[in-house]
């Protein structure tokens, strides 16, 4: 190189004299770790174009709703909770937060479909969808948790 700027040929670059390539790759890859906005939404909510790509998070498909209508762009049901963490929960607020915990060391042990997800995220906006009458603790809301804050180390 010769010693003047350079662009970084990467996605959202910004402007650096860099004078060696293993520089230049680490500052991609670190830039490309930002998250895009995640969403989260009932899946029987009709799609809106700020949805980005739409991601089910369950492991069981919706009761009673077309694959047509769902618009599911991905169905990520190995990111999903355990069966057996699902039923223990049981959507019992009281177990709100020892659910969280027990679904983190799941993710954590699921590091494949983790990245999955990750890669989704940076690549755009996702909305994660789920079928639980339950707005605000769920497994959506969990995995959203947990996604932002693996991408922050």
């Amino acid at each position: 190189m010769n010693g003047q700027a350079q662009p970084l040929p990467c996605r959202n670059t910004i402007k650096l004299a860099i004078y060696n390539r293993a520089k230049i790759s680490l500052l991609c890859s670190m830039d490309e770790r930002k998250l895009n906005t995640i969403r989260i939404k009932r899946v029987y909510l009709e799609p809106e174009a700020v949805d980005g790509r739409r991601i089910l998070v369950d492991r069981l498909w919706p009761r009673e709703l077309s694959k047509e209508k769902a618009k599911v762009d991905l169905w990520a049901k190995e990111i999903a909770p355990s069966t057996a963490l699902r039923r223990w929960y049981g959507h019992d607020p009281n177990k709100w937060t020892e659910f969280k915990n027990r679904y983190a060391a799941e993710l954590a042990a699921n590091s494949v479909q983790v990245e999955g997800i990750l890669q989704e995220v940076r690549a755009g906006s996702v909305t994660f969808l789920y079928s639980s009458k339950e707005e605000h603790l769920n497994n959506a809301v969990a995995l959203k948790e947990y996604i932002e804050g693996v991408s922050n180390h």
